[in-house]
C-alpha cells in the first residue's frame, strides 16, 4: 500500500502541472487587471507597478518566472494585499478554515451515517420519511438561509451562543458555523448511506449472515453497514477537500477569518497570485483526498488489493 500511495502521489504531479499552466493563462484571458481601478491610476505609476511585478513581460516569460518560484515553494506577493505574500494570508486563514471544516466533516460522518441507516431499517415508514424529508430540506436550503436563521434564534433571541466572530478559536464560537456549514453534508450522507443500506440489507453476504444466525446488531453493525459505507468514502474525498478550504459564505455571515474570503475577493480583483494559490492549495486537498479515500477503500472493502494492482 507504501508503494501504492507514492505511484499516485508522483503521477499527481503532473496533473497539478496542468491545473497550474491552464488556470495560469485562464486567469490572464479574463478583461482586466489587478490595477484597473475605477479612476485609472497615472501611466508611470502604471508602469512602475508592471515592472516591479514583473508584469510588462510576455505572458510566456511570466509563466516561466511563476512556476520557477512554485517550485522554490514560493507564491509571490499578493497584488491587492499588498503588505502580504500569499503564503502568509494562507498562513494565517488556512487553520482557522481547516478546523471548521474538519469540524463539519466529523458533525457530518456522526449525525449522517447513523440517520441513513435508521431510515434504511425503518423503510416506508413514517420514520423513514420523516428522515428523508429533513434531508431533502438540508440539502435545499442554502446556508445563507441557515446561518441568519440559526443566528437569530441561538444568539439574538435566547443568547446562547456568540452571533459571529471566531474568538480564540473557543467552542462556543464554532457551533453555529459548524452546524450551519455540516447541514447539507448530514442530508447528503444520510441519503446516500439510506440508499446503499437498502441494497446491503438485500444482498446474498446479508442474508446468509441472518441465515446463520448472527445477531441483528452484527448483521447490521458489521456485514451490511461495511458494504452501505463505500458510497460514502467515495464522496467523502471532494467533500472533505471543500468543506476543508472552507466556505466563503459561512465564514462571512459569522465574520471568521478563514480563506473563503481570499478566494471571492481574489478572483473579483483580478489578484492573480492569490488566485492561482487558491487552485493550487484547493488541487492539492482534491489529489491527497482522493489518494486517501483510496487507501480507505481497503480498509472498507476487503477486496480491494492496491498492492495487486486491483481487485483481488
Amino acid at each position: 500500500m507504501i508503494h501504492y500511495a507514492i505511484r499516485r502521489l508522483l503521477g499527481a504531479i503532473p496533473t497539478l502541472f496542468v491545473i497550474i499552466t491552464i488556470s495560469f493563462f485562464l486567469i490572464r484571458v479574463a478583461p482586466g487587471g489587478p490595477f484597473d481601478l475605477e479612476r485609472p491610476l497615472e501611466a508611470k505609476v502604471m508602469e512602475n507597478l508592471l515592472r516591479i511585478y514583473q508584469l510588462d513581460k510576455p505572458v510566456w516569460q511570466q509563466y516561466l518566472i511563476y512556476l520557477q518560484n512554485v517550485l522554490q515553494g514560493d507564491l509571490g506577493p499578493s497584488y491587492y494585499f499588498r503588505d502580504f505574500t500569499v503564503a502568509e494570508l494562507f498562513a494565517q486563514g488556512l487553520p482557522v478554515s481547516i478546523q471548521l471544516g474538519a469540524s463539519a466533516l466529523v458533525l457530518a460522518l456522526g449525525l449522517g451515517i447513523p440517520l441513513g441507516c435508521f431510515a434504511a431499517l425503518h423503510q416506508n415508514r413514517a420514520t423513514d420519511y420523516a428522515v428523508m424529508t429533513a434531508a431533502t430540506f438540508g440539502i435545499t436550503v442554502p446556508g445563507f438561509v441557515v446561518a441568519p436563521l440559526l443566528t437569530l434564534v441561538f444568539a439574538i433571541h435566547f443568547d446562547l451562543l456568540p452571533a459571529g466572530g471566531w474568538g480564540s478559536g473557543d467552542l462556543s464560537y464554532k457551533i453555529l458555523p459548524v452546524v450551519t456549514l455540516a447541514l447539507p453534508q448530514v442530508a447528503v450522507i444520510a441519503r446516500l448511506v439510506r440508499a446503499s443500506m437498502i441494497e446491503a440489507l438485500r444482498s446474498n453476504h446479508v442474508r446468509t449472515a441472518r441465515a446463520s444466525g448472527l445477531p441483528p446488531r452484527v448483521v447490521v453493525g458489521v456485514h451490511a453497514l461495511r458494504s452501505a459505507l463505500l458510497p460514502v468514502v467515495s464522496y467523502l474525498g471532494p467533500a472533505a477537500a471543500a468543506l476543508l478550504t472552507g466556505s466563503v459564505i459561512v465564514e462571512t455571515i459569522f465574520g471568521i477569518p478563514g480563506v473563503g474570503r481570499y478566494f471571492v475577493q481574489a478572483a473579483l480583483n483580478r489578484d492573480y497570485t492569490l488566485v492561482m494559490g487558491a487552485v493550487i492549495v484547493i488541487a492539492a486537498f482534491v489529489i491527497v483526498f482522493n489518494l486517501l479515500v483510496d487507501l480507505l477503500y481497503a480498509v472498507v472493502d476487503p477486496r480491494v488489493r492496491h498492492d495487486g494492482g486491483g481487485r483481488s
